[in-house]
């Protein structure tokens, strides 16, 4: 009875052997399994790229609007409050395609002082908060000559990601620029 019995073991275990190697030889389905493991890394990469590329574009723009305030800023002599709106809302063509509704603009301009402290003479928002009159800034230590006007150029735009697969949540970009007033030393805010 033990003969048989090992015997039958041990034709079971040469039969599951042999499934076995059937089973290592097969190559039916291999690439679907090999797909299925990879697809998530490659949506991941895919759609990872996508969010970065599109961020960097609108941290592009954002840099774009700010410079472009400042400078169409410092053009002026006088800047009256139709100069103003026209300036603040060409913003929303340079930030184009994104939404404008996402974009925060400020222009100001600062005065320096006898010691080089730099505080806010007039400042001007499109979809923002203006800041303060007489508030304080701090500047670049380059930028402090005593007694000189700058323009402050700000932008920032809230940018939530198409498919927050990879990057996830609102993401604020933002950048600054000072320029010089090219007309006058400083220039006059009217109504």
């Amino acid at each position: 009875m033990t003969i048989a019995v090992t015997k039958a073991t041990l034709a079971l275990a040469r039969r599951a052997i042999d499934s076995l190697t059937h089973f290592a030889r097969e190559r039916n389905g291999l690439a679907a399994l090999e797909f299925s493991l990879l697809l998530p890394v490659m949506l991941t990469l895919y759609l990872g790229s996508y969010e970065v590329t599109t961020g960097v574009a609108v941290q592009r723009k954002v840099t774009l609007t700010a410079r472009a305030v400042a400078d169409l800023s410092s053009q002026y002599t006088s800047i009256a409050n139709s100069d103003m709106s026209n300036i603040l809302n060409a913003s929303s063509d340079i930030i184009a395609p994104y939404a404008a509704a996402d974009l925060q603009v400020v222009v100001s301009e600062l005065s320096v002082n006898a010691q080089g402290q730099a505080s806010v003479v007039w400042s001007d928002t499109l979809n923002g908060t203006a800041r303060p009159v007489g508030e304080v800034v701090t500047i670049p230590a380059s930028l402090a000559v005593p007694n000189t006007y700058l323009i402050l150029g700000e932008a920032s735009y809230s940018y939530n990601p198409t498919y927050g697969y990879v990057v996830t949540g609102t993401l604020t970009l933002s950048d600054q620029i000072y320029v010089e007033p090219r007309q006058s030393s400083s220039i006059a805010r009217t109504s």
